[in-house]
């Protein structure tokens, strides 16, 4: 059994900064992938990124240049740095990760709530 749970979500004013950490546990052999999606009031769920076992990266057009996904594979944690944040960035953010060589299975966080507002 594998569980995530997410934090750093926060109030934070246009152009500031938080990172966002997706920490694993239990029975977890290796982490194929994880990605990051968002949902904004109205707003049907958003791929912001993804990062692979193997560094590649990739990222919605609306966070490019400003958003950096990683990971840490000892802590079996994943991040999510969020710089220049604007009022759009506003969301729940969840966390999606993909278990086994192959990634075979899937897991998601409970979800942080990223507010970015005056």
């Amino acid at each position: 059994q594998v569980q995530l749970v997410e934090s750093g979500g926060g109030l934070v004013q246009p152009g500031g900064s938080l990172r966002l950490s997706c920490a694993a546990s239990g029975s977890i052999s290796s982490i194929y992938a994880m990605g990051w999606y968002r949902q904004a009031p109205g707003k049907q769920r958003e791929l912001v990124a993804t990062i692979t076992n193997g560094g590649s990266t990739n990222y919605a057009d609306s966070v490019k240049g400003r958003f950096t996904i990683s990971g840490d594979n000892a802590k079996n944690t994943g991040y999510l740095q969020m710089n220049n944040l604007k009022p759009d960035d506003t969301a729940v953010y969840y966390c999606h990760v993909l278990i086994g060589r192959l990634g075979a299975r899937d897991y998601w966080g409970q979800g942080t709530q990223v507010t970015v507002s005056a």
